[in-house]
């Protein structure tokens, strides 16, 4: 049994303060889980006893937390799942997402060898962050490393990975990253509309000998990603910002 004192501070506490609390810490415990969709707003105010506006204050103290996120229309949704994959390094964007925690499964869209602009391996894949399509990731691979790595099963192994194995190594990489608008054809793979907004990554990764080895073009879903920057005196580090978009 609380104490008065006790009972006194938390009769104090606004009830809009009371309700995002106990929200958050059911959020917290994984009975509302990333993408789940909260009871709707009359549900809520009748399940706490206040009004819908006490409840919508509620809301957008979660939601200026970034607990929940909100789409009109449609109802209120548990926050997605962040994700971080570092511009500065050389890692592959399912190693630092993978790293983080996340689950990453990489669909094989197409794998064929093609002679232009010169002979190589074409490979075109589908990453899903948490099942969701989240990058349409298509990568040229010139040869002599596309015979060096024309075995891998790249659902399993990342192609850096896989350069690795082969005894390739990679020692720098250069990087556009532009903002976007999605085609008909990258749109049925992401299952978004077309002209939905993207950022697009074009990468290309080089060996020892200053010889391109990938190179790479990144579709990511615009409401998917943020660049973030942390800044030092002497050091700058970027960061993508992902987080599943629940449409």
């Amino acid at each position: 049994m609380a104490e008065p004192a006790e009972s006194a501070l938390v009769a104090r506490v606004p009830a809009y303060r009371r309700i995002a609390a106990d929200l958050a810490e059911r959020i917290q415990a994984g009975e509302y889980r990333p993408g789940d969709a909260l009871p709707a707003q009359r549900e809520l105010s009748t399940r706490y006893g206040v009004t819908l506006m006490t409840l919508r204050q509620a809301l957008q103290e979660l939601r200026d937390g970034g607990l929940i996120v909100q789409q009109p229309g449609r109802g209120t949704y548990v926050a997605p799942v962040q994700a971080a994959y570092r511009v500065d390094t050389l890692r592959s964007f399912v190693d630092d997402l993978r790293e983080q925690g996340h689950q990453v499964s990489t669909e094989v869209l197409a794998a064929t060898v093609e002679a232009v602009p010169e002979p190589g391996l074409r490979l075109e894949r589908l990453r899903r962050l948490g099942g969701r399509p989240a990058i349409h990731q298509t990568s040229w691979i010139p040869q002599p490393y596309a015979g060096a790595v024309s075995s891998a099963d790249f659902r399993e192994t990342s192609l850096y990975a896989a350069l690795a194995s082969a005894g390739v190594t990679i020692v720098r990489a250069t990087e556009r990253i532009v903002p976007g608008l999605l085609d008909e054809s990258v749109a049925a793979v992401l299952e978004r509309r077309a002209g939905s907004a993207v950022f697009v990554s074009e990468r290309t990764t080089y060996a020892s000998d200053d010889r391109p080895v990938v190179v790479d073009r990144a579709i990511i879903l615009g409401d998917l990603m943020e660049i973030r920057a942390e800044r030092a005196a002497t050091r700058l580090s970027l960061q993508w910002g992902s987080s599943l978009d629940l449409r």
